[in-house]
């Protein structure tokens, strides 16, 4: 089965510091991939690469069959298709939950206004966050306000959604609140591209886990050999510095 997304020989430097160095990486259809590594190692560049919020220097980005990287092609359109969750929210200050989760909709996909507010008041609901509709997100915890950011990016029903560290800003008592959302998203066969310092929810819920090193993935593999038995020197160190003894 050919993949959703295949990423070709990516690079990408800002000035003459390499961020990306040839990466490779297939996602299929339902796959969860966490990207794991020290702060620094690429991880947030690639995902930002992958929503064509960065420029690529060289290789290519093919979703769905078609070359999402070639400069001529409409980012907007790719975006129709790829949701992006932050770890800083991005959530629009002045608009409602409400109307955070339907300007994309609306403004994008041209749904109506009753359309866009039935989906993303489902979701609102799904997600426990109903009686929060009509506020805004200051009025909001951080855990909620990174669930609204969930809900909002599948208000467009992406094909693949991108998690750049989305529980790094949140107090340790919110981690789980957001963790459980987004395992169930992958139970419910949401395909996901993940950057994560959380290797428990790694370990248990991802298809493949990609240890990405100085702008390279040094390794990549199911989770149960990528924790258990790493084949590189450097990722064993870097998993003997981050796993509970």
């Amino acid at each position: 089965m050919s993949a959703l997304l295949e990423v070709r020989g990516l690079r990408k430097a800002y000035g003459d510091r390499l961020v990306l160095d040839s990466v490779d990486l297939d996602v299929h259809a339902h796959d969860v991939v966490c990207l794991i590594g020290s702060s620094g190692s690429g991880k947030s560049t690639l995902l930002r690469c992958l929503d064509l919020l960065e420029d690529v220097d060289d290789g290519t980005i093919t979703l769905g069959g078609v070359e999402i990287s070639d400069p001529l092609v409409d980012p907007r359109e790719v975006r129709k298709r790829v949701g992006m969750v932050f770890q800083a929210y991005n959530l629009f200050p002045h608009l409602s939950v409400l109307d955070n989760c339907t300007l994309a909709p609306r403004r994008v996909h041209g749904d109506s206004k009753a359309a866009a507010e039935e989906r993303a008041l489902g979701l609102l609901d799904q997600f426990g966050l109903a009686e929060h509709a009509r506020k805004h997100p200051d009025r909001l915890s951080g855990g909620q306000q990174q669930r609204v950011a969930l809900v909002r990016a599948l208000c467009t029903g992406p094909d693949l959604l991108l998690l750049d560290e989305i529980t790094a800003a949140l107090d340790p008592e919110l981690v789980g609140e957001v963790l459980t959302i987004v395992r169930d998203l992958a139970a419910a066969g949401t395909t996901m591209v993940l950057a994560t310092h959380e290797m428990a929810f790694a370990r248990d819920v991802a298809t493949k886990v990609c240890f990405l090193h100085q702008g390279r993935i040094l390794e990549q593999g199911p989770p149960d050999q990528l924790f258990t038995d790493p084949r590189e020197d450097r990722t064993r160190q870097f998993l003997a510095r981050v796993l509970p003894a």
